[in-house]
Formats: C-alpha cells, structure tokens, sequence
C-alpha cells in the first residue's frame, strides 16, 4: 500500500498520471464510483494511439468521465489517434502530450456513406433561415474532429499535434490532397469549431491541414489563444461573434486563405459584433509547403498557379455584427497579402488601433481598407455600415506587388473617416503603368485585386473623410510614372514629413488638402482641387 500511495502521488504531481490508479493496483475504470480523480489518461478507456485502431468511443469516454466527475484533466499522451468527432465537455483540460497526434480520419468518399473503418463525423446542424448569408463551413461546428458547444471553462493545451489528414478543406486545389465535400453526410469539415461558449484557452498545440478553419470560434467569450503553430489548407484562426479575446505569439501558415479573422458572421442567427479584440506577437505567412513551418523546413512554394498566397490577418469578410475596439500590435507578415479591415454587410468597424508591423514580399500593397455594399444579409434590414476611427502606425512593407498600392476605399456617398496613418516605410519594385481611375466595384467581393492595378504606387485614397498621414515614406526601386499618392473624393487630408518621388500627388475632387514640411513636395494648402498633379 505505500509504494500503490507513493506510485499515485508521483503520477500526479508529474502531470503524466494520468489516470489515478485505483486501490491496490486497480484500473481507473474500475476504481469507486465515488472516487474523486484529476487525470484522465485516454489509453485507460481503450485508446491504442497505434495510427490504425479508431479512438474515437475512447477519447470520448475520457471526457464524459472527466465531466461526469466534476471536471478534470484529460491526457492524450505519445501516439498516433485516428479518430472521428470528439464531443468536449464543460470544466474539462485536454492535453495533447509531446508526442501525441490526433488524427482526423479519413471522411467518406463521395457518394459513400462512411469513411475509415466504417466511421463518420457527427452530422452538421440542419440548416436555418441564416445559412444563405454564410459559406457552408461557418454554419455547421458538429462536423468537426474537435467540437463543444454552449460549454463553459474548457481548454486545449499542448504541445502535441492535431492533424486534420481526412478532413474537408472545400477547394479543388492541385495537389493538397483528397476534396471531401463538406455537405456530405459525414464528412468531416474543421479541427477545432466551437459554438456559444464561454471562458476558454487554446494554448501551445500546433495543427496540420485543419480543414476549411484550423479554429472556428463563433460567440465565444473570454477566450485566449497563445503559442499555436497552425500549417493549413485554408483559415488558420477565425474568430467570428466574439468578444473578450486575446491571440498572441502565434504562427499561421495558410497559403488557401486567411491567417487570423476576425469576422462577425449571421450564423448565430441574429447579428453580434465582434469585440474587444487583441491580436499580438503573430507571424502569418502564405508562402510555405503545406508542413514545412510546422517541421521548420521552409520550403518555399515557387508555383503560383498552385496557392493564392493569402495567409494575412483580416478583419472580415463576413461583416454583419460589427467590429467594435480591436488592437493588432507586433506581427510579422511573409509572402503573403497585407492587413485587410473590411466592412461590407452592413456592419460598424470602429475603433482600431495597428502598430507595429513589419512586412516582406508582400502579393499586395500592405494595407487594405474597404468599406462596401456586398450586403450579404436580410435585405430589410441589411445597409450600408462605417468605417471609422482607424490608428495606423509603425509599418515597414519591403518588396510590395508594386501593381497595387495601399488602399483605402469607401464607395459614393459612404466614406470612410477619421484615419490616421504614421510612420510608415514601403518599398516596392516600381517601373508600373499609368491607369485610369478604377470602378467602384460597390457590391463586390472585397480583395485588394478587385480594382486591378492601381492608379497610385503607394496610397490610393477614395471616398475618404477626415485623412493624416505623417512621416511616411514610399520608395519604388524603379521609376514609376503613376503618382505617390491618388486623392479621389476626400476631404480634409493632411500630410506632413512625407517622402516620395515625383509626382507625389493626384489630387481629384478632392477639398481641404494641407501638405507641409515633405520632401514629396512644397507647402501647399488647397482648399479645392480636381485632376491636380503636385
């Protein structure tokens, strides 16, 4: 009995015990009901962790066991875990030790109704009035490897892998491997996805190939998001409908799609904004090998007609609640797009602050503000938002697709107001062309290529109200004839200490326009210009 008491003390305190071993020697299954244990190790319900054996009922019966004792630690340790959909509990830690894998098995093939060994992903939720407004992946959390909902104080921690190998990632995209549909039955279509939840950390695990989202996080409230290494197919981390939520020293890799997204989607069925919103100490890329950041390889992808380089933070697209009070601070961007706030369903996005941020060899102009009318929502009661209130500041882009600029762009009657953009620094190659103004493109989808190539090399500025922009400089290596800086429908714009080659500003119905103190050109103060070249 003392070496059975000494045995269990060790197991806990190491935080590898993970099962509390029983009265004189016995399993933790067949310890006391009544008995009160904090570890849960996977492999005491049946898991083989061999790569072939499904352990989905195991993994499963460790969390049911964990919650029906009142909560407590449920350890996956060194393994390979093929499983299907794992349902977490409320009060429930899982742990994926060094070592530990879980594996998304593969989902049924087309036209079949099971997949690996007979199994299957939970089937999706049926549909609702909201699903039209909406990718089929942003309403559905059930066909996911890993999903909880309306679930309190619960928690992925690392350092082990999930890899999403069978799961749905809804492109046709060469080589990334087997195209699960995603609305069939029993395929499995995200990582991770949780719904109306509350109080949770997802910390220090990394994801290969998550499927359409690494994370789906839809109303999900006082939430952390720390130490992830994420390699994927599409999203990386999407944080739609949530508020009180901290992501920080993470690195995404998502050649398919976006990095880090906040989105405030119609897919809780009424419209909630996100908000209060931190996003630190980040790396994105969008120009790895699937699995070379993860294995610290690097390999990068030299064929542009295979990935879309995307792998940016991005505020939207889905923006029908809103983003309300949101810092991005401390991030590095590689070969992938630059920053992107988007409204363009109807929602307010206010108050945010950027600085910060250093970006290389960028497929776009390393800032992209778009406030549109793509409207996707109930026409009644689905209008035009604002953007407004925008801090930029502390940005260094070196080798932008000189084709396109920055861009800052409402649409007629719609500006976009008060924005502050300071300490900026962006090189690109040069040498474009002169092009004339771009269309509106009110309703479509927002992208910086939307417009084509711009009509400025660094800010173009459209529908704007309310401009400062300070101690910027833009640096083409190369002439290029296209102005600095393009001024279309913006009033009240100052510009001070800035520097960039001639001819630094077009200046189109455009009022109240101040520069002083630049090396770009003279002190000038205009109350009223149309098609003025400075």
């Amino acid at each position: 009995m003392r070496f059975e008491t000494h045995r269990r003390n060790v197991l806990l305190s190491s935080g590898l015990g993970l099962a509390a071993v029983g009265v004189a020697g016995k399993s933790a299954a067949a310890a006391p009901a009544h008995a009160v244990r904090a570890f849960y190790d996977v492999r005491d319900f049946g898991a083989a962790g061999d790569g072939k054996t499904l352990d989905t009922a195991s993994m499963r019966a460790a969390i049911d066991a964990a919650a029906a004792g009142g909560g407590g630690t449920v350890v996956v340790p060194p393994g390979n875990y093929l499983c299907f959909s794992i349902r977490l509990k409320s009060q429930v830690h899982l742990v994926l030790q060094q070592g530990a894998t879980i594996i998304a098995a593969d989902s049924p093939a087309p036209g079949q109704t099971t997949g690996y060994m007979g199994g299957a992903y939970d089937a999706a939720e049926p549909d609702t009035a909201w699903t039209p407004y909406q990718d089929y992946g942003h309403n559905h959390w059930h066909n996911s490897l890993i999903w909880g909902e309306d679930l309190h104080d619960v928690s992925i921690t690392g350092p082990g892998l999930i890899w999403g190998r069978g799961l749905s990632h809804g492109r046709n995209v060469r080589t990334l491997g087997n195209v699960f549909k995603a609305e069939q039955a029993g395929v499995g279509n995200k990582a991770i996805a949780l719904k109306n939840c509350r109080n949770v950390h997802l910390t220090d695990f990394s994801i290969l190939k998550g499927g359409h989202f690494g994370l789906l996080l839809t109303g999900v409230d006082n939430l952390i998001i720390d130490g992830l290494t994420i390699d994927t197919d599409r999203d990386g981390i999407d944080i739609d409908c949530c508020q009180n939520v901290r992501v920080s020293n993470c690195a995404v890799n998502a050649p398919w799609d976006d990095a880090i997204v906040p989105k405030s989607s119609l897919a809780l069925g009424y419209s909630r904004p996100c908000k209060n919103i931190t996003i630190t100490n980040c790396y994105v890329s969008g120009c790895w090998e699937l699995g070379s950041l993860l294995d610290g390889s690097y390999k990068l992808i030299t064929d542009h007609n295979y990935a879309f380089f995307t792998g940016r933070i991005k505020l939207g697209t889905e923006s029908n609640g809103g983003f309300l009070n949101t810092a991005i601070s401390n991030c590095t961007f590689e070969g992938c797009q630059g920053l992107a706030l988007e409204t363009v369903d109807g929602a307010i996005l206010e108050d945010v602050t950027v600085t910060n941020i250093t970006m290389r060899d960028l497929v776009s102009g390393p800032l992209f503000l778009r406030l549109g009318a793509r409207l996707r929502g109930p026409a009644t009661t689905t209008k035009v938002g604002s953007l407004r209130r925008v801090l930029i500041s502390n940005i260094n882009a070196h080798n932008c697709d000189s084709r396109f600029s920055s861009i800052v762009s409402g649409i007629p009657g719609h500006a976009i107001e008060d924005l502050k953009i300071s300490n900026v620094f962006i090189d690109h190659a040069g040498g474009g062309q002169k092009v004339p103004s771009v269309p509106e493109n009110e309703n479509k989808y927002p992208e910086p290529n939307m417009f084509g190539p711009t009509p400025a090399h660094g800010f173009y500025f459209r529908h704007v109200r309310g401009l400062e922009v300070n101690h910027t400089e833009i640096r083409p290596l190369a002439a290029d004839p296209r102005p600095a800086f393009q001024l279309e429908d913006v009033t009240r714009a100052d510009f001070f200490a800035v520097t960039a080659p001639g001819p630094a500003f077009s200046l189109g119905n455009t009022a109240d326009f101040r520069v002083a103190w630049s090396r770009a050109t003279a002190d000038a103060a205009i109350a009223r210009a149309d098609n003025k070249i400075l």
